[in-house]
This record gives structure tokens, sequence and C-alpha cells, in this order.
């Protein structure tokens, strides 16, 4: 990969990612918890709730209370 910078980096869209397993391990060990893998997929998971009740489509983030 050469990129310069992430304004240049196309990043995959989600039709493109290959199939993803999460696998949460017991552990005391920093950083604990099970918060932060879900957060990353929030953003496309409400943009197709909202599509699917509205069939408005949403293409930029922060999605706006005002649809």
């Amino acid at each position: 990969m050469q990129e310069t910078n992430f304004h240049t980096f196309r990043a995959l869209r989600m039709f493109e990612c290959p199939k993803i397993e999460t696998h949460i391990i017991a552990s005391e060990e920093d950083p604990t918890g099970v918060g932060e893998p879900g957060v990353p997929p929030v953003a496309p998971a409400l943009a197709n709730a909202i599509f699917a009740a509205t069939g408005k489509r949403i293409r930029q983030l922060p999605i706006e209370a005002s649809l």
C-alpha cells in the first residue's frame, strides 16, 4: 500500500469487507470490557435502520436529527 495519508486511502465499503467474527475472551489485562468492539458498526446499523423506517439514505456523518 502506498498512501500519503488518510485522505488518499479508500476504505472498504461494507459489501467489500470479508466476514468478521468477534470472540470475547475473559482477561484481567487492560483494556477490559467489551464496549469498544461494538462501536464501529453502530453508524452503519443506524443508517440502515433509518432507511428501513423512512426510505431516506444517510450519506454523511454525523447523522443529523432533522431527517
